[in-house]
């Protein structure tokens, strides 16, 4: 299948590309935000990729080695490749733009979507993938156990980071109807009825599903779409270098500390995700749902980067959750 085609009902061959389409990728630096910006890149979209980590500055997270600047030169060349490749006279691919931000600064949101204005004069997709709350939080601990002031800080990374760069952008994404909020979470909302411990990642991780509820109230009156959007088992930089010490080339040697790993996918999997619900002209009926890669990929036919198509929320629920050994067969 080539990229871009779609198998569901009811739809075209191949979708349209982005061109002349806008995006914030908020959370951009790394992981699943990367992956997206990239693939709305590819897609044709102008995208502007945030976070707090550059070239001259890192972040809490204490990563120095992925950066906004790296990130936006991925996009600016997934673009050049697409528009090398496209049968379009006018190509199809997109451009990066590296704005540095925190998204718990209103005025620099502000000034942030203020420049997006400025210069592009709309905004269509706008992605909330805002996090980096991992290392504040301390696992196994019960709620009065854990530190108060980093439990709080995951709850400013993970919701209120959110919250403050929608009520910035929104004001221009609702200008044109067609706009896309995408809210950016861990898990499944049937898999997020359990508890999520410890207590502060469960609200961080909750949040987003029901902040999407709340817009898909709000914004279909402008003509506009908000869903929540899940990846499955990630394989994002720190699952690979810190948590299970290996590379993307060799990443099954990961299943030897822990077997369920085998389901694990790329970041670009949930890129394309983001990317296939961009160019649906019938994305609306998405709307208020939480989603998932793995859920997308068999409503629109697109494949992780080997040509499988990990089910991970589904294969975490019945097979690692209830005690069975690994096999991913039929859940890839």
């Amino acid at each position: 299948m080539r990229e871009g085609e779609l198998t569901m009902a009811g739809a075209t061959t191949e979708q349209e590309p982005l061109t002349g389409k806008v995006a914030l990728v908020a959370g951009a630096t790394r992981g699943a935000g990367r992956a997206m910006a990239v693939e709305l890149g590819r897609a044709g979209a102008t995208v502007y990729v945030t976070g707090r980590t550059t070239r001259e500055h890192t972040s809490e997270v204490g990563r120095a080695t992925e950066t906004i600047e790296e990130t936006a030169e991925l996009v600016t060349a997934a673009g050049e490749a697409a528009r090398r490749a496209s049968a379009h006279e006018d190509g199809a691919g997109g451009t990066g733009i590296a704005v540095p931000t925190d998204h718990l600064d209103p005025a620099a949101v502000r000034a942030l979507v203020e420049r997006i204005d400025r210069e592009q004069g709309r905004l269509d997709v706008l992605v909330n993938d805002l996090w980096g709350g991992d290392v504040h939080v301390e696992w196994g601990k019960k709620m009065w156990e854990h530190d108060l002031e980093k439990g709080l800080r995951v709850l400013r990374l993970g919701v209120e980071s959110h919250i403050v760069t929608s009520s910035c952008a929104l004001p221009l994404l609702v200008r044109r109807p067609g706009g896309l909020v995408v809210e950016v979470t861990d898990g499944t909302e049937e898999f997020n009825r359990r508890y999520r411990e410890p207590f502060y990642y469960d609200l961080a991780k909750s949040g987003p599903i029901r902040m999407t509820k709340g817009l898909a109230r709000e914004l279909p009156e402008y003509g506009c779409t908000a869903v929540c959007l899940t990846p499955g088992w990630l394989r994002s930089e720190a699952m690979l270098d810190t948590h299970f010490e290996v590379t993307e080339e060799n990443w099954r040697a990961g299943c030897e500390q822990n077997p369920h790993f085998a389901i694990s996918e790329t970041p670009v999997f949930v890129g394309r995700a983001l990317a296939a619900l961009a160019r649906d002209p019938d994305v609306a009926r998405f709307n208020g749902q939480a989603l998932s890669s793995g859920g997308l990929a068999k409503e629109y036919g697109f494949t992780d980067v080997d040509g499988s198509a990990p089910d991970a929320w589904r294969y975490i629920t019945e097979v690692e959750q209830e005690g069975k050994p690994a096999d991913t067969t039929g859940y890839r």
